[in-house]
């Protein structure tokens, strides 16, 4: 099943270093002229046109590929609140971001950078990281779209805390503040260095006490003690949450076989899905997936999957913008039964950025994922990989794999005070900006940014005035459902 790569030529980002071969100068250059395109100032810019697509529209063409039944679930998860509207609306930010100025340099772009998408998860190595986590929208495409993405989610989730306008503007400024000094300070870097740069947890953790004020007055240290407790206590959790503890919350043993617990709509083992011959053949159609696919790993990583045995499928509905797509858990054990490696497969579409940057080099849309969270990512997952299969319907499907956990965990927006979540907004700045610096080229960026706070304050005051259109749209949503023109299931 599995495809060689393209050979299409690349299509590498605009400005990106390794194969311009410019000096610094001419780099530094290059950025200061991107100003021209699109000033600092300019990136404040947020006016719909009348010419704006109706964002239930857009949110309805989505929904034409995914698993019907589905929908409704998206939809419900959607209307919570505005928060977890943006969280499932990265299609009308990317149609939106392409009517904005732009500087022109580009950079292998997440496409869906809000603040729950980053978070610690384990390295290859066993050492907790902070990094980026989703990479479903991922494409070369312009590094502030991410920066933006990032700003609004900011504003949005501290509006829903009931943060004042100037808590939120401390907050996303400092995460516009903490993307361009952490730029400029890539930007001196030998190129290796920044390969090898990655944000280890145990660091964050010791470096956190500065960053919340500990040093300070009493009242402050206080509150940053409760904020590192509670920074400790998502450590913690996120290093329970491994294959052990998935195998004991999504399997049973019956009649002493390892089997997915039914939990529908949200899990559904293959067999209460479709009849038993379907069923046959798309486990049958799964199981030769995995087979497939372990030539996209390394040879070690083969060698290692090859331990398990396939056991069974269960269907699962994942995130909010991800509901609808195909996703399956895969429960392998190893030799004695009770060593339990679970996968996930879930289904890669296009990116919602190719309309407006082009479509992307690979013609596999899993192997885009893989391909943009390798380069994006300090450290990836060691069983990441991507294939192709034919469904029931006979549509043939793009997937990319991975381990459904593996020492995964995120900070709660809705558990933030201020001062928490200007440290996790600084931090996720510094994050996406070592992500973008290594396929993008830093150092022109960094020109760009200069050392004045004038970015910074463009993408607080963007943010602001995005929030207010999210507001809007999520009203429209609201509307939409109230009169029937979508059907919301709330409450899975």
């Amino acid at each position: 099943m599995t495809k060689a790569p393209s050979d299409v030529t690349p299509r590498r980002p605009a400005g990106t270093s390794a194969t311009d071969h410019l000096s610094t100068a001419e780099r530094m250059a290059r950025g200061k002229a991107a100003r021209t395109a699109a000033s600092r100032q300019d990136q404040e810019v947020w006016e719909p046109s009348s010419q704006r697509p109706d964002p239930v529209a857009l949110l309805q063409s989505q929904a034409e590929s995914r698993v019907p039944e589905l929908v409704p679930i998206r939809y419900g998860r959607m209307l919570v609140s505005p928060f977890t509207f943006f969280r499932g609306a990265a299609l009308i930010m990317a149609s939106d971001l392409a009517t904005t100025p732009r500087s022109g340099l580009s950079v292998q772009a997440c496409g869906d950078a809000h603040l729950s998408n980053f978070g610690v998860f384990a390295s290859a190595e066993r050492n907790l990281v902070f990094d980026v986590n989703d990479f479903d929208e991922t494409l070369p495409g312009p590094w502030e779209w991410d920066v933006k993405r990032l700003a609004a989610s900011l504003a949005i989730a501290g509006r829903e805390r009931g943060f004042s306008r100037k808590e939120r503007t401390t907050v996303v400024g400092g995460a516009a503040e903490a993307y361009r000094t952490e730029m400029a300070k890539l930007a001196g870097m030998r190129d290796l260095d920044v390969w090898y740069s990655r944000m280890d947890i145990d660091k964050v953790l010791g470096d956190l006490g500065q960053e919340l004020g500990l040093s300070g007055k009493r009242r402050a240290a206080k509150e940053g003690s409760e904020l590192k407790a509670r920074a400790e206590k998502i450590v913690a959790k996120a290093r329970t949450r491994d294959s052990m503890q998935a195998l004991g919350k999504l399997t049973e043993v019956v009649d002493g076989q390892t089997r997915f617990v039914s939990d529908p709509p949200l899990i559904v083992p293959i067999e209460e899905l479709v009849s038993e011959s379907d069923g046959a053949r798309l486990t049958e159609r799964m199981h030769g997936l995995l087979r497939s696919y372990r030539k996209t790993l390394q040879s070690d990583r083969q060698h290692l999957l090859n331990q398990f045995r396939f056991v069974s499928i269960a269907r699962k509905v994942v995130g909010v913008g991800s509901v609808g797509t195909r996703a399956w858990v895969i429960l392998m054990l190893g030799s004695d039964g009770q060593d339990p490696l679970l996968l996930q497969a879930k289904e890669a579409q296009a990116s919602v950025l190719a309309e407006f940057v082009g479509k992307s080099r690979y013609s596999n849309q899993g192997e885009r994922v893989v391909a943009g969270q390798h380069l994006m990512q300090a450290s990836s997952d060691i069983f990441l990989g991507w294939d192709e299969v034919e469904g029931l319907d006979g549509v043939p499907r793009d997937f990319y794999i991975r381990q459904l956990r593996d020492w995964k965990g995120s900070a709660d927006p809705d558990q933030m005070v201020p001062q928490g979540m200007a440290a996790y907004a600084r931090l996720c700045g510094w994050t996406l900006a070592r992500a973008h610096a290594r396929s993008g080229d830093r150092i022109a960026i960094a020109a760009y940014l200069g050392s004045s706070k004038a970015f910074d304050n463009a993408i607080a005051s963007f943010a602001e005035t995005y929030a207010d259109q999210n507001q809007r749209d999520y009203d429209a949503l609201v509307h939409a459902a109230s009169v029937g023109r979508i059907v919301a299931e709330s409450g899975l």
